[in-house]
């Protein structure tokens, strides 16, 4: 089953996926963008590229290593097969950050939200 993945938009239009990728280098783009492909193309995607966070309300990460550099992409699912990414960063430490994860939360809730209207 193939995925398709959509960025979420704040209700002023913000889209805080885009705002990352605006934020690295084209090079660092490029490998975020094959890993993204992975997700959408792949039944069954590696763990290292695509996994669950646990103790979240169903948030997804979307891992992308470049050299020492961890990059994260969070998002959830809707519908089956589709993605919805909500924000990216780039990791330090070996643990997601909290506020980020509460970050993606927040956002999926909204959608959620207004995709009942």
């Amino acid at each position: 089953m193939k995925r398709k993945i959509i960025f979420y938009r704040t209700t002023e239009g913000r889209c805080p996926v885009e705002e990352f990728f605006d934020s690295i280098s084209s090079k660092e783009l490029q490998k975020v963008t094959w890993v993204l492909r992975i997700v959408e193309d792949l039944d069954m995607v590696p763990r290292q590229y695509f996994k669950k966070l646990t103790d979240t309300d169903e948030i997804w990460e979307c891992r992308i290593d470049i050299g020492r550099i961890g990059y994260r992409i969070l998002c959830f699912m809707d519908s089956g097969n589709l993605v919805i990414l909500t924000n990216g960063f780039g990791k330090r430490g070996q643990k997601t950050p909290r506020d980020e994860i509460s970050r993606a939360e927040k956002y999926r809730d909204d959608y959620l939200k207004r995709r009942k209207i």
